[in-house]
């Protein structure tokens, strides 16, 4: 029975509430789940209180015990101490695709042609 410590949707909608709960990975993402350990409000300022609440003490219990966060929940565990996310790097994310390359080769060559022409 593999554990996770997730967020879990409320609220209505366009106007997103979610709670942090422990739940077994099978189980729906809005429905069963063992406890309740917190809440995120992303409509609240970042440097807000109460954007993010913890249980600190049922949290380092759950991570005892082998639940695993997943990548939103583990940020907001290493804002505040609990867990260390490791960095990611992926220098590929800003570069354009095939597609827009190909755009971007026929854009010049059309560019080129012109000033010869003129």
């Amino acid at each position: 029975m593999p554990l996770k410590i997730r967020l879990s949707r409320g609220g209505a909608k366009k106007r997103p509430y979610y709670r942090i709960v422990v739940a077994e990975a099978t189980a729906p993402r809005d429905g069963r789940f063992i406890e309740k350990l917190g809440t995120y409000n992303p409509l609240l300022p970042k440097d807000h209180t109460d954007r993010v609440t913890l249980l600190e003490e049922r949290v380092k219990h759950w991570l005892s015990v082998g639940a695993q966060p997943t990548d939103r929940v583990l940020r907001f565990l290493d804002a505040r101490g609990l867990a260390k996310r490791p960095e990611r790097n992926n220098p590929n994310k800003g570069e354009p695709g095939t597609k827009a390359v190909e755009r971007a080769e026929e854009r010049r060559k059309k560019a080129e042609e012109t000033s010869e022409a003129a």
